[in-house]
Order: C-alpha cells, then sequence, then structure tokens
C-alpha cells in the first residue's frame, strides 16, 4: 500500500495517477457485446437459450422455463431462517422510509393573465432490475434497485439475475419477495441486458435499465443507452476516509478493508494529518488482513490503488476530497457535521466514529448505488427521482397568448424561423 504526503513536490502527480482509471477498453470485449446485443435483438428467446446454455450451462426449452414464479418468491421469503428474515425485512423498512422523501409532486401556479405553467412528474412505466450472480449474491442490490422504482410509482418491475449452473439464491429471491418485483427471468450478462432493452417474444422491454454488473454487462448498457434508459456505468469500488488520528486503527483498516474485497480494482484511501496514526493503522492491515477470507482481492486492490496519505491538516484533507470526489467519504473527526458542509463532491458521507460505511451498504436507508470514478462531481446517488419524469405543463389564456405571442414572434423571426412566428401571430389576430 502506497504512503503519500501532501508535502512532497509531486504528491499532486502521484494523487492523480493513483486515481486514475478508465475501463479497459478491450476490443474482444466490445465485439463480443454488439453480436451478443445483436443476436437477441434480431432472434429473441432463440438467442437467449442458446447463450444461457452457452454461458451459465443452463438448458431450457422456452424462456418460459427461465422466469421464476411469484410464489417460488414467497417461498424463498417463508423459508429463510428468522434472523436472515428479520435483517432483510428491517433494512427493506429503512430503505423504504428514507427514499419516501424523496418523492417529487406535480406543481402549477396561475399567472395574472389567467396562463396556467408548471410541472407534472410521472413514473417510468416499467423498469428492469439487473442483480449480479455468480461470485456473489447481492439481495441488498435488489431492495435498493427496486424500492426507490416501487416507491416512484413505477407499473412494472422486471428482474434478471443469472444462476451459474442452475444455483437459484434464496436471498435474491426473498429479497425481490420483499421489494415486490414482478417478474425473475434466471439471465445473466449482455443477453439479459439487450433482452431488457430491445424486448423478445418473452421478456417485455422496458424504459429503463438499473444495476451493476461486469464488463459486459456494462458495455451492453453503454450500447443500448438511447434505446433504453440506464442508471449509470460504474467503475471499481472506492472509499476515501479522513481521521484525525482519534479512533482505533483496527477500525480504520477494516473499513479500508470493507469496499477493496469488492474487486482487485477497488480504491481505499486514508487522509489523516497524524503520521504516527497511518503508521498504527499500516500495522493493523498487515496484522488482519490474513484473516480475511478474501485477503488475496483485497491485498492486490491496495497494492494496486491503495493509499496511506498524510496531510497538513483537515482542512487539506476536506480540498482534497473535494478534489477526489469519492463514492464513499468517512468522516471519522470530532464535530463531523460542521466538517460535512464543506463537503461538495462524495456520492454519500459516513460522519462520525460509529458510522463505518457497510452500515450504508445494507440498512441505513440511503441508496448504496452512487457516483464512483470521480463522477460524484456532476451526479448523484440513484433514488426515487430516477425512476419519474417530468413534463412541462404551459396552458395560456387569450390575453397570455397575446402578450407571449408578440415575444416569441420577433425571436422566432430573429431566428428566421418564420412558421414558428406566423403560428405565434395567428393567435394574435383571434
Amino acid at each position: 500500500m502506497q504512503r503519500l504526503d501532501s508535502s512532497h513536490p509531486d504528491f499532486r502527480a502521484r494523487l492523480e495517477k493513483l486515481l486514475a482509471w478508465e475501463e479497459v477498453a478491450d476490443e474482444d470485449v466490445a465485439r463480443s457485446v454488439r453480436e451478443i446485443v445483436h443476436a437477441v435483438r434480431t432472434r429473441g428467446d432463440a438467442a437467449l437459450l442458446e447463450y444461457t446454455a452457452r454461458f451459465d450451462q443452463v438448458t431450457a426449452r422456452s424462456v418460459h422455463e427461465l422466469e421464476i414464479p411469484k410464489a417460488r418468491m414467497q417461498a424463498a421469503l417463508a423459508a429463510l431462517p428468522q434472523v436472515q428474515h428479520d435483517a432483510l425485512t428491517a433494512a427493506a423498512e429503512r430503505i423504504r422510509r428514507y427514499h419516501e422523501h424523496q418523492k417529487a409532486q406535480s406543481w402549477s401556479y396561475r399567472e395574472a393573465d389567467g396562463t396556467l405553467l408548471g410541472q407534472q412528474i410521472t413514473a417510468l412505466d416499467r423498469v428492469g432490475l439487473y442483480v449480479p450472480g455468480g461470485k456473489a449474491a447481492y439481495p441488498s442490490s435488489v431492495l435498493m434497485n427496486a424500492l426507490p422504482a416501487r416507491i416512484a410509482g413505477v407499473g412494472e418491475l422486471i428482474m434478471v439475475v443469472p444462476t451459474p449452473h442452475g444455483v437459484v439464491n434464496d436471498l435474491v429471491l426473498a429479497a425481490a419477495a420483499v421489494a415486490n418485483v414482478d417478474r425473475v427471468f434466471t439471465l445473466g450478462g449482455a443477453q439479459a441486458v439487450a433482452a431488457l432493452a430491445y424486448g423478445t417474444e418473452t421478456v417485455p422491454r422496458v424504459d429503463k435499465i438499473v444495476g451493476p454488473g461486469n464488463i459486459y454487462v456494462a458495455s451492453a448498457k453503454r450500447l443500448v443507452f438511447g434505446a433504453v434508459g440506464i442508471d449509470m456505468i460504474a467503475g471499481p469500488s472506492e472509499i476515501l476516509v479522513i481521521c484525525d488520528g482519534d479512533a482505533d486503527p483496527d477500525w480504520i483498516a477494516m473499513d479500508l478493508f470493507s469496499q477493496a474485497e469488492h474487486d482487485e480494482q477497488a480504491q481505499a484511501l486514508l487522509l489523516s494529518p497524524d503520521r504516527a496514526f497511518l503508521d498504527r493503522v499500516a500495522a493493523s492491515i498487515e496484522r488482519l488482513l490474513p484473516t480475511l477470507e478474501r485477503a488475496e482481492i483485497i491485498r492486490r486492490a491496495l497494492d494496486a490503488r491503495g493509499a496511506l496519505i498524510q496531510v497538513r491538516d483537515l482542512d487539506e484533507a476536506v480540498e482534497l476530497a473535494n478534489f477526489i470526489a469519492p463514492e464513499h467519504l468517512e468522516l471519522v473527526v470530532d464535530n463531523a457535521e460542521q466538517w460535512a458542509t464543506r463537503i461538495r463532491h462524495a456520492g454519500a458521507i459516513f460522519m462520525g466514529r460509529y458510522t463505518p460505511e457497510t452500515i450504508g451498504d445494507y440498512c441505513a436507508g440511503p441508496n448504496h448505488v452512487l457516483p464512483t470514478s470521480r463522477t460524484a462531481r456532476f451526479s448523484s446517488p440513484l433514488g426515487v427521482y430516477d425512476f419519474q419524469k417530468r413534463s412541462s405543463l404551459i396552458q395560456c389564456s387569450a390575453s397570455g397568448a397575446a402578450e407571449l405571442g408578440k415575444i416569441a414572434s420577433v425571436l422566432a423571426r430573429g431566428e428566421g424561423l418564420t412558421a414558428h412566428a406566423r403560428s405565434a401571430e395567428f393567435r394574435l389576430k383571434s
């Protein structure tokens, strides 16, 4: 794990190099994804069956056989051990309660002459949820993507989840039951994204696709964007911890591990003005890392993109945090709420000494689908607003049309668009 010092002349250059991440431009992957998307778009269910047999080793005579009935989802929920059932439903309730605050409402106002102006909020008709499968199961992703969509008023929610060798994860199905997902298909990869984007004989076409996936899923989402909406193209997971040095170094080491264990390209950074504290965290990392099941993944991530960074003071740490614009930011400092007011760019801000990022991943309430790769400079966490649309409302009274028509006519003729001008002028004559 690198050690950096903000006082060194080459610090900024080294930091920018550490932060740089671009999705591997693998032409073989891009070509394969284009072929898969084209095949599903043109051959529908037949292509889905072929790719599912090839990639997941699951054979079926029809895509209908790959759909999981709602009764199966409810059975999975009912069969959960009580401790898992309670944790899942408690997390769902907290996520639901938080996102209820995000729901936008339509509004309008009338001007003195009777002209009405406003905004009408409507939900998307149908949304596709991609849930990863294979290496790990992600019931938390089901809740974080499906519940905001439900609160927004989405009419139908279609979930796809790969089941390599036909192994279905009951916790994922239980989460789908809790979130009231309408239909679940055991499909994955670029073929599942294509099916959601364009529809097949069995899989309905959706208006937007949300949810994380591997490089094939990300490439497919990028390819189909425009025909369908997408949430984001997410990069590796990130955590930035700012600590004043007054914390248990074991806690901080484990917080860094919590994101590094996602994959070898994940990033974990610690900023502190206390050199001795950084030394203690480094010692905790070496002592605790061998105790973890995913130790090799964590070590590779820390070696490639991790760093312990000494800064002059907390003011500089905040300045650097705004430059880094991390996905997850922990403020392990006194008066964390006050320091948080100075943070302009972060996906989620975890304040205080008792708020590990893990709480946000599962059950705090706010969404864990967050902007990565410095995109928090201009984008936001997934939320109810991502499943709602805004339509402008305009209704002119006769007197309003007379006044606004004159303005529109002048501007339209200034642009050389005479049909626009005359359309407004015709109303003036009446």
